[in-house]
């Protein structure tokens, strides 16, 4: 028995047969980048633009928590209303203040580590991995430590103030005290996450620099000074926004700090950040509408800081 002939390769079927794989072929390289990434743009357009156009149109009306779809018209109502509300501005302070008190020093230490483990020390890949340990724990435990590390009366730090002669501090319920209680947590967790990104953009500086610096009797504070910290301006500027939007945005800190005042940051509202007040009136208060103006506000000061971040990197741009 004979087998089946093959088509030959010239004829109408194979010609056609060629045709459609073609086909296919442009349509799948056309459309596939395209349903690769409709997931994150799916996932994007759920949880990302939805809630940021529904906040913006709430922010807009008075509505309750309790009855989310009854809307009425208030126009810019809730954002003047926060012009006169002290509690706002007294958050707006307090976000202020824990900021530069955990970004300065956080950043400064950052900066040092990284130096340090810029050069070959043993055990390098134990410290770097040890950066990233506080980074890794989560909020509420890294909060709960430090909670008890600052207790009034059993707190191991008044402990360590009473061996020296000092008095011991009251540091939930103070302003200041309890601003930097808050403040010491962000710099704890934070710290080894900016001194590893110092690390990488300092091993990308060439190495000539710091040779022709040494040839020219530079010391190593010198040649930190004058080689290291201007190559990393870019590197800084961008922690330096980083780390301002994670303190506006800062919550989970303060909320767990004190468990029995909850929102309200202290019994006189000393630590109350932007997050907290925002969290008051949306989920305590159950005030929708004017909890979206403050997200809203929150949003136009990230707005500003990303404004003053892109001329300040256009300054150094063109100053190099």
């Amino acid at each position: 028995m004979h087998g089946r002939t093959p088509p030959s390769p010239d004829s109408p079927a194979a010609v056609r047969a060629r045709e459609r794989r073609s086909r296919r072929y442009r349509r799948d390289l056309r459309w596939s980048p395209y349903l690769y990434i409709a997931p994150f743009f799916l996932f994007f357009a759920a949880f990302g633009l939805f809630p940021l156009l529904y906040t913006g149109w709430a922010a807009l009306h008075r509505v309750e928590l309790t009855a989310p779809t009854d809307m009425e018209w208030a126009g810019l109502r809730n954002f003047t209303r926060l012009l006169g509300d002290d509690f706002f501005w007294n958050a707006l302070g307090n976000t202020f203040v824990i900021g530069v008190l955990s970004t300065v020093p956080q950043l400064l230490m950052a900066l040092g580590l990284a130096h340090l483990l810029n050069y070959r020390l043993r055990g390098s890949m134990f410290f770097r991995v040890a950066l990233l340990t506080p980074y890794a724990t989560s909020v509420a435990a890294a909060t709960l430590v430090f909670v008890l590390l600052f207790g009034r009366d059993y707190g191991l730090v008044n402990w360590l103030l009473n061996t020296v002669g000092a008095d011991g501090v009251d540091w939930e319920n103070g302003s200041w005290s309890a601003k930097l209680a808050v403040s010491t947590i962000v710099v704890w967790r934070w710290t080894g996450y900016n001194a590893l990104i110092y690390l990488a953009a300092m091993q990308a500086i060439p190495h000539d620099l710091y040779e022709s610096a040494a040839l020219d009797g530079a010391s190593r504070w010198q040649q930190f000074r004058y080689v290291t910290v201007p190559s990393l301006r870019p590197t800084i500027l961008f922690t330096c926004v980083v780390s301002t939007i994670g303190a506006t945005q800062l919550f989970g800190e303060p909320l767990l700090f004190s468990g029995s005042a909850g929102a309200s940051g202290g019994a006189d509202h000393q630590y109350q950040t932007l997050g907290l007040y925002l969290y008051e009136q949306g989920w305590v208060n159950l005030h929708l509408g004017r909890a979206s103006a403050i997200a809203w506000t929150m949003f136009l000061i990230l707005l500003v800081i990303a404004a003053v971040n892109a001329l300040i990197a256009r300054r150094l741009r063109t100053s190099q």
